[in-house]
């Protein structure tokens, strides 16, 4: 008949046996015996021809099962395997709530409203939960801070993976939502997506991996530099972290707001705006003109503020030969703009380097002569000595802001926090609390297994275990994997 090597591949064998062995069966042609399909999601198809055919999950012979074996369902049990224990390995589970843990990895599988997460739950076969017991999750993840222990046990994993090194990257986004009336959190604010819609302001903060460690939620129209303290305050007090660096982008940078970073005892690495650089480089300007080597870094001091509030502060600087290649085809394409413009050949309207006098409309070369003189620079601006960071250390800091908006990116694109649809603040904050779970679990896989979060749903959701009932016994079937599969359990299993 073939070989077994579990016990569902063991009964089947029997059951196709016994019916071999009873009377009027005829002769056993073993030729005759059925090819199975490639794909486990076909098994629902077979349950109409005379035989079922099932395959060793193995690669042992397949076995014929008689007319009175049919399958009672497929689940992605090998999917909802993988994401419950991500969610356990970060310490989520400590929560004990499964309805929102429903939520959260249900996002993950298919990103929908609440209502649909009982329809996503069935579809992949996951434990079932009702729309009721969701709703009370979310009521219960306000009541007991769940995103407060969240958090706890996200730090955790950064500090178990990435070490204790207090350097936080931070970032502001917006969530619009699909409705045009404002109140006292959702507000009409500089969108990033330059929408008129009520938004909210959200503040992330990652570890330098981009692992989500803190998220806060403010006005739609508060000002981001505004966000920062009260974002870093809590994070201090929640882990009681000290002498922690912070880094943010140029929209951070005030000379109010980087004093109160410093009296609040937080080091910080924020981008600077370029326009200075001609003062902060002047003796280089005055020795060298315009010439940089490759990557060549300066420092420089720039006092910052007015008044008692005046501060000294260390900037860092980089040129690099493929930046100023950038810089300088901007400058072109904005040039031109401004020519035709100057030219009569386009509308007037305002244009960087176009300078409109009341009798002329020309080029301002004095304006294009200072982009051509900084292209190819990048600036920053650190609490940090030296002696604690060199210039290289702090360019390497800053550029890992690029996974804040990864995470951001992940957030808005794979897991879909927005537009949101809720319309009290407690709602608001559950559904942000879920997403932030949500991020938490889904970088985790991608940084375990280094596959898009997206690619993992989609070769693990197809991958269906099948249930099949035979002779009164109910049997599971183990999903056939695909090379994608194989290799994404493979570096979870390793580890890498």
């Amino acid at each position: 008949m073939g070989s077994a090597h579990t016990d569902a591949e063991l009964a089947l064998l029997l059951a196709a046996a016994r019916e071999l062995l009873s009377p009027g069966q005829g002769v056993l042609d073993l030729g005759d015996l059925p090819v199975v399909p490639a794909r486990m999601d076909e098994v629902a198809d077979w349950t109409s021809e005379p035989e079922l055919p099932l395959q060793s999950a193995a690669g042992g012979r397949p076995a014929a099962v008689s007319a009175g074996g049919r399958v009672t369902g497929t689940s992605a049990d090998l999917l909802w395997a993988v994401l419950t224990s991500a969610y356990a390995r970060l310490g989520f589970d400590v929560l004990g709530d499964d309805g929102f843990r429903a939520m959260v990895l249900a996002r993950i599988v298919e990103p929908t409203s609440k209502a649909e997460v009982v329809r996503v739950l069935d579809e992949i076969g996951a434990p079932a939960v009702s729309l009721r017991t969701l709703f009370r999750s979310l009521a219960r993840s306000q009541a007991r801070d769940y995103r407060g222990q969240l958090s706890a046990a996200a730090w955790a994993h950064a500090v178990r993976t990435s070490g204790t090194a207090a350097l936080v990257l931070y970032d502001v986004t917006t969530l619009h939502f699909e409705r045009g009336d404002e109140d006292e959190l959702r507000k009409v604010g500089m969108s990033k997506e330059h929408r008129v819609d009520p938004q909210v302001q959200v503040g992330l903060l990652v570890d330098p991996g981009g692992f989500p460690l803190e998220v806060h939620l403010f006005e739609g129209n508060k000002a981001e530099t505004t966000t920062l303290i009260p974002v870093l305050s809590a994070f201090a007090q929640r882990h009681g972290v000290p002498d922690m660096v912070v880094v943010a982008d140029a929209g951070m940078l005030s000379a109010a707001n980087l004093n109160a970073l410093e009296d609040a005892g937080f080091g910080f690495i924020v981008g600077s705006r370029i326009t200075t650089a001609p003062y902060d480089l002047a003796e280089h300007f005055q020795r060298h003109g315009n010439y940089f080597t490759d990557g060549q870094v300066l420092e420089s001091a720039r006092q910052m503020g007015t008044g008692t509030a005046a501060r000294v502060r260390r900037v860092v600087y980089q040129w690099k030969f493929k930046r100023e290649q950038h810089d300088n085809k901007a400058i072109n394409a904005m040039i031109g703009r401004a020519e035709k413009i100057a030219d009569g050949r386009a509308p007037l309207k305002k244009a960087r380097f176009l300078k409109v006098t009341d009798a002329t409309t020309e080029l301002d070369q004095v304006t294009i002569d200072r982009a051509r003189q900084l292209a190819g620079l990048k600036g920053y601006v650190t609490s940090l000595p030296a002696s604690k960071m060199d210039g290289a250390a702090v360019i390497a800091a800053y550029h890992d802001l690029w996974r804040v908006e990864q995470s951001f990116r992940m957030t808005k694109g794979d897991l879909r926090a927005r537009p949101v649809f809720h319309h009290q603040r407690e709602a608001i904050e559950a559904h942000l609390t879920v997403v932030f779970a949500a991020l938490a679990v889904a970088r985790h896989l991608q940084d375990a297994t280094g596959t898009s979060i997206k690619k993992i749903v989609q070769a693990l959701r197809t991958a269906r275990s099948a249930t099949i009932e035979i002779n009164g016994q109910r049997l599971t079937l183990d999903p056939e994997l695909t090379d994608a599969a194989r290799d994404i359990l493979k570096r979870l299993e390793t580890g890498h």
